[in-house]
């Protein structure tokens, strides 16, 4: 499977239930599979029904190699226990109709990890009125964690929130006039891109502050740079098309199991219970930037996207959020 194992396999009862944005592909596809075979049960929220059933029986062939090595630290399941549910994160309908999919299904909810997310696309805008970057990366993920966040406080005494983010926050600026990019002449892409990315920290931050002494964590991380399809989106962009093929051919580029490390130790490790407001890179803390942990830019952001999601967030849910119930 590649670079040997940097977190601990450990046995998840079926019961524990797992959310992954993103789980039919790349680093979300290795997250997904690899929790599953410690035994918990994941959904897998995409837009893709055809994707995500295939990726399921790939997920389970691979299970079976496993097995069939003789291992004893994956579940014994005949099949994986993995299911699939609709959501397009560029559509907030879409994801409040997701949201609310699942908790009609009554099942508890122990870990949710925001891994889904966009790369460099050109300046576009969704049928909400919101920077496409900004609200498949930051916008919907945070509603989700926000209409989850009662049912995850009554599920067990160890729930988690994991947010995957990227390095390229340290490239971004932080800017509330410009945030949407309406008023600007011009579109930097790995700007917006690493604005979008540093707002899942910010927004870690300023959660875990809220939440601090109850049973939800909530963490951020850095995969790596990791060979996956997000790389689509530079289709339009010879530059990056080009960059990306030169460090591809050097072998500086993570296979998708290498960069779901940090997602799945964040989500299964034990001794990261209780553990909130960490960074991490490599599955160890790490230290992002200034502008990130500027308590100031933290608080703007969280009011801004408070007002941006009015019409979504219910007073008893923005209470729960703000960690007053």
């Amino acid at each position: 499977m590649g670079g040997g194992m940097s977190f601990p396999v450990v046995r998840l009862p079926r019961e524990r239930v797992v959310i992954v944005t993103g789980g039919n592909a790349g680093i979300g596809y290795e997250t997904s599979k690899w929790i599953a075979m410690m035994g918990a049960k994941v959904i897998i929220a995409c837009r893709s029904e055809e994707r995500a059933t295939e990726a399921i029986e790939r997920m389970n062939t691979e299970f079976q190699e496993e097995k069939s090595k003789g291992r004893t630290d994956i579940v014994d399941y005949d099949q994986l226990c993995v299911e699939y549910m609709h959501v397009d994160l560029a559509s907030l309908k879409s994801t409040k109709q997701f949201i609310d999919a699942f908790i009609a299904t009554g099942q508890p909810l122990h870990v949710l990890i925001c891994n889904a997310g966009i790369a460099f696309v050109p300046k576009t805008y969704t049928e909400d009125g919101y920077e496409l970057m900004f609200q498949v990366n930051y916008l919907s993920h945070f509603l989700m964690a926000a209409h989850f966040l009662p049912l995850m406080k009554s599920s067990c005494d160890d729930c988690r929130i994991v947010s995957v983010s990227s390095v390229g926050e340290k490239m971004a600026t932080f800017d509330m006039e410009t945030i949407q990019a309406k008023s600007t002449v011009k579109f930097g892409r790995i700007n917006y891109y690493g604005r979008s990315k540093l707002y899942q920290i910010m927004q870690m931050y300023s959660m875990a502050r809220r939440l601090e002494g109850s049973n939800v964590t909530i963490a951020s991380l850095h995969p790596g740079a990791v060979d996956t399809e997000i790389v689509h989106n530079f289709d339009d962009w010879r530059f990056l098309q080009t960059l990306t093929s030169c460090v591809r051919s050097t072998g500086a580029l993570r296979s998708p199991f290498e960069g779901a490390k940090t997602s799945i130790n964040a989500a299964v490790n034990p001794v990261l219970r209780g553990v909130s407001g960490v960074y991490y890179m490599d599955t160890k803390p790490a230290t992002p930037s200034g502008t990130a942990r500027n308590k100031n830019n933290q608080e703007k952001l969280w009011q801004y996207t408070l007002e941006c999601l009015k019409d979504w967030l219910e007073a008893d849910i923005v209470s729960c959020l703000e960690g007053e119930s």
